[in-house]
């Protein structure tokens, strides 16, 4: 009888230890599916890594990190479904979502709930801005903001097509509207002004209508305000009409989906996205570790993982993964992450942005 209970003494002390070092539940969240679902696999190739680097270490606060991941489609609805959905699995941070239409509407899912998010994508400067007027401190971004990468588009424009008419679209989507109204505002403000100003419908196939409209105002360069899919429609019916303008957009092109659609219609396709990630040294290992497995790490892949990587070094520093102990850590340090050195501001936007212009040619886009 004594050794049953000795036996049964050191099942209790074995399950009470598992029991205090159980495993810290985190997510990536993002369009998995639908239209935009190559970029949801950027989310989950880099979260996946990320994780598997760093519970390859040892977890975070001796803790193995469990990932789970949330398909929102790119859709306002299913994306609060989905962070109620990972509030209740016992989420206690996630890495999304990508669309900002997504990510503002979860967002109140998440502060409700004492959860960190850091959207490695989501553009729209309302996601912080709100959040900051309402006294949240939850919310934060690997990625910059429409309002520079606005500038940056309307600098491009003005300074090369100054005198030569110009066309703004946009898909009316937070992110599309939002990233061609910052355009708009800063090309006005150099100068530059359009000769039309239209809108078109996410989903939408036929662009016929507005590509005569385009022809007959002879416009030299289209800027775009939406996502790949469409644009990429698009630049190939323009071309097909004989339609030569330039089509410039944003960070939503920087995915293998666009060539896909345009083919050589594509070549010479502008956008903006954030300096190549890939080439900061920081990057080297996990971008061969991705490359030797057979994955190109584009467009936010390195961005995801730089936001899992924020996340365990806030844990970190603050010997905790309560929000409010992660939050004072948040402010209080930089960063090393694969994208470069991290420092957030008082709104939970990066301090150290930048921008720079992005070129299609023969089937790859690279920095300019």
């Amino acid at each position: 009888m004594r050794e049953i209970w000795a036996l049964g003494a050191v099942a209790a002390v074995m399950l009470s230890g598992t029991a205090a070092r159980a495993d810290i539940k985190i997510a990536v969240a993002g369009p998995m599916s639908g239209s935009n679902a190559a970029f949801g696999e950027q989310f989950k190739k880099g979260a996946e890594q990320a994780v598997a680097d760093l519970n390859a270490k040892g977890g975070v606060l001796g803790q193995k990190l469990v990932l789970q991941v949330g398909d929102d489609a790119c859709d306002p609805k299913q994306a609060v479904a989905v962070a109620n959905q990972l509030a209740s699995d016992g989420a206690i941070f996630v890495a999304g979502h990508f669309c900002s239409s997504s990510s503002i509407p979860a967002s109140s899912v998440y502060n409700e709930n004492g959860m960190l998010q850091i959207t490695p994508a989501s553009t729209n400067p309302a996601l912080t801005d709100a959040a900051a007027a309402k006294g949240w401190d939850d919310i934060y971004r690997t990625c910059g903001r429409d309002d520079e990468q606005g500038k940056i588009a309307g600098a491009y424009l003005a300074a090369h097509f100054k005198g030569k008419p110009i066309a703004f679209v946009d898909d009316k989507s937070a992110y599309g509207k939002g990233l061609a109204d910052e355009t708009r505002a800063a090309a006005n403000a150099a100068g530059l002004k359009e000769v039309i100003d239209e809108s078109i419908t996410a989903g939408d196939k036929d662009f016929a209508a507005l590509i005569s409209k385009l022809k007959q105002a002879k416009v030299e360069a289209i800027y775009f305000g939406g996502y790949q899919t469409e644009a990429g429609l698009i630049v190939r019916q323009a071309k097909e009409q004989g339609l030569q303008a330039v089509l410039i957009g944003g960070d939503s092109m920087a995915t293998q989906d666009f060539w896909q659609i345009t083919g050589p219609a594509g070549e010479g396709t502008l956008f903006t996205f954030a300096p190549d990630p890939q080439r900061s040294p920081a990057a080297k290992a996990v971008v061969d570790s991705f490359k030797k497995a057979g994955y190109e790490p584009e467009g936010y892949t390195l961005y995801t993982y730089a936001a899992v990587q924020v996340f365990a070094e806030a844990a970190t520093k603050a010997k905790s993964v309560k929000l409010a102990d992660m939050v004072t850590a948040l402010h209080d340090t930089t960063f090393d992450t694969v994208i470069g050195p991290i420092k957030y501001d008082s709104k939970g936007d990066i301090t150290q942005t930048g921008y720079v212009m992005w070129v299609w040619h023969d089937g790859k886009f690279s920095q300019m």
